[in-house]
């Protein structure tokens, strides 16, 4: 007769459990794999799935399921998968903070678009460049490089040993400051030549008070502003991909 003690259940529990925990906590905060478009039992059956292949390979964590160091480690998981995903989401933001600062010069700040990501309406150009950084996520394999950098996380963050004090949180901070600055270098040249743009008509006001700056700047602003997305976008690819790769850096 085999027998199977409580141990024993709560070895095996735990050596799936809390991979488990952190997967989930990463595909609910992560870019793309957090939309709310994907339906929740793709996610948890995608969890699952990656559950079964990794956590075979881990070290079993010798704490307690059932307990108060099994709740406080339910917490830590949590933390560092929610941490993995907001490193990305850090460089989605300043994407879309220069869509809205480009927005803004090019009169577009009224426009809004539903987004579905938040539920809410957002800036149409800030939304337009956040689908562009996410078609150029997925053009780069970046969600590939998230899920290397989530296993990697488990050596760098190993589950039950006390290294989530140990682990370096200011960098994820530094990552943080980043992002006013990379929307400022996403949006800067198109705001500089808008800022020219808005000078000449400064200059023509002056010139001719009799000109109607509203009805010849509105659409000179507006087609300057699409002529500029037009030609900077390419442009865009370097600056982002380096700091895609820069956020899942602190994982690996």
């Amino acid at each position: 007769m085999i027998s199977i003690t409580m141990g024993q259940i709560e070895s095996m529990l735990g050596q799936y459990l809390w991979p488990l925990i952190r997967i989930m906590a990463l595909l609910m905060s992560a870019p793309v794999f957090a939309h709310q478009t994907i339906p929740a039992q793709v996610k948890i059956a995608a969890a699952l799935a990656m559950t079964l292949v990794i956590a075979p390979a881990l070290p079993e964590p010798v704490v307690a399921v059932f307990g108060a160091a099994g709740w406080w480690l339910v917490a830590e998981q949590i933390l560092v998968g929610v941490a993995i995903g907001f490193s990305l989401q850090i460089v989605f933001a300043a994407v879309e903070l220069a869509g809205d600062m480009i927005g803004l010069q090019m009169g577009l700040s009224f426009a809004t678009f539903v987004d579905p990501q938040n539920s809410s309406q957002s800036p149409l150009v800030g939304s337009f460049l956040g689908m562009i950084a996410t078609l150029l996520f997925l053009s780069i394999d970046g969600h590939l490089l998230l899920l290397s950098a989530l296993v990697d996380s488990f050596s760098v963050v190993p589950v039950g040993k006390g290294s989530l004090a140990q682990f370096s949180w200011s960098h994820l901070a530094l990552l943080g400051t980043n992002l006013f600055s990379l929307g400022l270098q996403i949006a800067l040249p198109v705001l500089c030549t808008m800022l020219l743009v808005n000078l000449s008509l400064g200059v023509m006001a002056r010139a001719a008070p009799q000109l109607s700056l509203f009805s010849v700047g509105f659409p000179l602003t507006l087609a300057t502003g699409m002529l500029l997305l037009v030609v900077f976008l390419p442009y865009m690819r370097p600056p982002l991909e380096q700091a895609f790769r820069q956020a899942l850096r602190m994982w690996t």
